[in-house]
């Protein structure tokens, strides 16, 4: 058999444009993209305080009514020791009511001025103590850094390290240019070395019109394909027709963004503090923004830790400006002004009307935890419905879930004689009559 071309040529042609390509890549991938940090200045403590020992002190004491640059339920207090003398406020924050029955002029003036709100008194605070405060509260304002659309503000995020994914997936459509390129040249040089030799190149009836033809003569590839086709169509019409009305991870936008993970994660919060409504009625119920209220009437913005790569702190502050606008609450004056806005909730869980479903029955009877249906709501920066809420998940739930029977006087009799007709210590919501079809469609 004639040999055909110089294949050690072409081979050598291959590895050259290879040791090419990792040439080119390497000082690519080589680059070091870190840059050095910027250490923070701290700023340094003024009036013989520690201003480190007085922030924690300030957040441990003050921080639930006062603001370093805002007005909250007490005015802000940078720059408070310039404006009394030390021994009068000495004075004022071991007891300030004590201070203003005196008859202070400067004592009753302040309280005066914030709506004659009573200032906790503290007693436990030492003269050093409280120059600590003076000292964190003397610092100058920090200066406001303009940050990137989307940024965390005040993160200091550091610059990310390595290779960008654009360099990554440059350097792969430059590899795969470079192959096509290579696989046109070898197909063009071997197509020169065979008519050079004389030899004549056949190509094969491939066409799209004899593949059909040769199908179509095959009775029994064409009856499988049929059948196959149809199993196929089947399975996904019928995956589409069982997700009607299933709205598993339906995400909603709020009016106002609520975060679970804030409240319910790194509060602790309980569920029912808020949707007190499931422990006693059917529904869970919407919060009314008074209960809202009963915390941020003194929280006008978040912590700095509680920014995030997708909120910045300045947009939950933001969002906590839009309660304040539904209630009508002036943080500056700190009352209500009477001018309210209504806020559109957009409803997530949603049963159809031929269901029944209480509340109360599950949270106080059965014990059940929110998490159950609800999913980790602790860790939902947007709440979204977790469980599918069909017919078949709440009868399996049915079938698997113990009811907590011990100390409820509810199940006291019907649970001695089900254990005695089901012979077991531990009954499933099932065996109690959770499967009836009276139960829930009636």
């Amino acid at each position: 058999m004639k040999k055909v071309g110089n294949h050690s040529s072409i081979s050598r042609i291959y590895l050259l444009s290879l040791a090419f390509l990792l040439v080119f890549s390497l000082p690519v991938f080589a680059q070091d993209a870190a840059a050095p940090k910027d250490a923070a200045a701290m700023p340094a403590a003024t009036g013989g305080g520690d201003a480190a020992k007085g922030k924690e002190l300030f957040n441990a004491n003050c921080a639930a009514c006062h603001n370093l640059d805002k007005k909250m339920t007490g005015p802000a207090l940078r720059g408070v020791a310039e404006k009394y003398d030390k021994a009068w406020i000495y004075k004022w924050v071991n007891n300030s009511s004590a201070l203003i029955k005196s008859g202070d002029a400067k004592a009753v003036k302040v309280f005066e001025e914030n709506n004659k709100v009573v200032m906790t008194a503290f007693p436990q605070l030492t003269t050093a103590d409280i120059d600590n405060i003076l000292a964190y509260t003397s610092e100058p304002a920090p200066k406001a850094e303009v940050a990137p659309a989307g940024a965390v503000a005040g993160a200091g995020a550091e610059k990310s390290e390595g290779v960008s994914n654009d360099v990554i997936l440059g350097v792969l459509v430059l590899v795969m240019g470079v192959l096509i390129t290579m696989l046109y040249l070898v197909y063009n040089m071997l197509s020169r070395i065979a008519l050079s030799k004389g030899l004549e190149l056949t190509a094969t009836d491939r066409s799209i019109q004899s593949v059909c033809q040769a199908f179509v003569k095959n009775q029994f590839l064409v009856l499988v394909s049929v059948i196959m086709l149809m199993l196929i169509s089947a399975y996904f019409v019928y995956g589409y027709l069982m997700q009607i009305g299933v709205d598993q991870d339906y995400e909603p936008v709020q009016p106002i963004h609520y975060s679970h993970r804030i409240h319910a994660g790194s509060n602790g919060i309980d569920c029912k503090y808020c949707h007190s409504a499931a422990r006693v009625s059917k529904n869970a119920g919407i919060p009314s923004l008074n209960v809202c209220m009963n915390c941020h009437k003194n929280i006008a913005e978040v912590a700095d830790t509680t920014a995030t790569p997708e909120h910045s702190k300045a947009f939950y502050d933001g969002e906590i400006q839009k309660l304040y606008d539904a209630v009508g609450w002036d943080r500056t004056l700190q009352k209500y002004t009477g001018k309210t806005q209504p806020v559109k909730w957009v409803r997530i869980h949603n049963l159809p009307d031929f269901a029944y479903f209480n509340h109360s029955q599950h949270v106080t009877v059965a014990g059940v935890e929110c998490q159950k249906c609800h999913g980790p709501v602790q860790t939902y920066e947007v709440m979204k419905q977790f469980a599918p809420l069909t017919m078949g998940w709440c009868v399996n739930c049915h079938r698997e879930t113990n009811v907590k029977v011990e100390g409820n006087g509810y199940y006291e009799k019907i649970h001695k004689e089900l254990s005695k007709k089901y012979g077991v210590d531990k009954l499933t919501a099932a065996q109690m009559g959770g499967l009836e079809c009276g139960k829930c469609h009636y």
